[in-house]
């Protein structure tokens, strides 16, 4: 009886020992990890997974709110590379003001990383990057006049140089897509110039605790498995040597041990995540909208949903960046719900006969 009293004591113990700071600890170690995840997925550009990292991320930072000031660096990080994200997405709102584009969010952001960035020449080169970027954008989608407020908005905002100022101004009035200066200062330089900060970064910040704590367990777990797998190899040469007679008869396994493919959806779209502005110190609502796979059974496909204006503004945004035909290439940039290039095709149609398009 002591000694049952005695485990019971223990295991008392045990369970109090995870208070509310045990549990902020570990969930700054998952911080770290999604951390980590949305830098790498930044680095592969994998819009997708970097969404889905994203709304985890977000998750962990609404959990460890009481505490979110140790980790505000790191969650503005992500917040900007979020915009840079969803930069040539020119109807994604970040703020509150409708005009604000993904990349205008983003200076707003990068202003306030400067202590962050050991080189101060990558601070004022990616600051460049993004104002250069977002006028470019706008003019590439034919939006002239939002290239112009755009201008005005960073001289308003953010310390526009003089000299940048003029080059942009002078770009815009010629309407000049293809100008030089707009293709030295690309959308490919920008990411990679971002991609040497953050490498710089997380050499002076780890945040690989638990990713290196993961790793060692799946190398512990996956050394287990194959001598397992040798040990189990030995044994069936041995059985095959002792009764030799048996060698034309194979046994016939009723339910595989390896449970792969409990269910195989024929079709199953990614997840879109639409992202809202940033608060203080962590993001706010993160809407996922995740489609619904059909399973093997639910064999018939549900047909798409009706046509929304947000995917009417998609297709005519991608008409006017593309051109009329190419749908293959618009439905790269957008996220139609499951839409084929023929159905862009007949909406457009739609559109044309309604008088919303010419």
């Amino acid at each position: 009886m002591e000694v049952r009293k005695s485990s019971e004591d223990g295991d008392k113990v045990d369970r109090s020992v995870i208070s509310p700071r045990v549990t902020a600890v570990s969930a700054g170690w998952m911080l770290d990890f999604m951390f980590v995840s949305l830098c790498r997925r930044f680095e592969e550009r994998q819009f997708d997974q970097f969404n889905e990292a994203l709304s985890v991320f977000e998750a962990i930072c609404v959990h460890l709110r009481p505490e979110s000031e140790k980790y505000e660096e790191k969650i503005m990080i992500s917040a900007f590379l979020a915009r840079v994200m969803h930069g040539k997405q020119l109807d994604v709102q970040f703020e509150q003001e409708e005009e604000v584009m993904p990349l205008m969010s983003a200076t707003k952001i990068w202003s306030k990383l400067e202590d962050t960035v050991a080189d101060k020449s990558v601070f004022k080169n990616v600051a460049t990057l993004l104002i250069v970027q977002c006028v470019t954008l706008c003019l590439e989608n034919g939006e002239h006049s939002c290239a112009s407020s755009a201008i005005k908005w960073f001289e308003n905002n953010q310390s526009l140089p003089q000299n940048l100022r003029v080059k942009l101004t002078t770009v815009v009035t010629k309407r000049d897509t293809y100008h030089p200066f707009l293709r030295s200062f690309s959308f490919s330089r920008l990411l990679e110039t971002i991609q040497s900060y953050l490498d710089s970064y997380l050499e002076r910040n780890p945040s690989d605790y638990l990713l290196k704590a993961a790793t060692e367990m799946a190398l512990s777990s996956r050394s287990t498995e194959e001598l397992k797998d040798d040990e189990t190899q030995e044994h069936t040469e041995e059985a095959n040597t002792e009764s030799p007679e048996k060698e034309h008869k194979t046994k016939r396994k009723l339910l595989s041990t390896k449970m792969t493919d409990l269910w195989n959806p024929e079709s199953c779209k990614k997840p879109c995540v639409s992202l809202k502005r940033l608060s203080k110190n962590a993001f706010s609502e993160l809407k996922c909208e995740k489609s619904k796979g059909t399973t093997e059974i639910q064999k018939k496909r549900k047909p798409p949903q009706k046509w929304t204006s947000q995917l009417d503004s998609y297709l005519k945004a991608g008409v006017r960046r593309h051109g009329l035909g190419k749908w293959s290439r618009i439905l790269q940039d957008y996220d139609f719900e499951g839409r084929t290039g023929t159905m862009l095709k007949d909406r457009w149609r739609v559109l044309l006969k309604a008088h919303e398009v010419s």
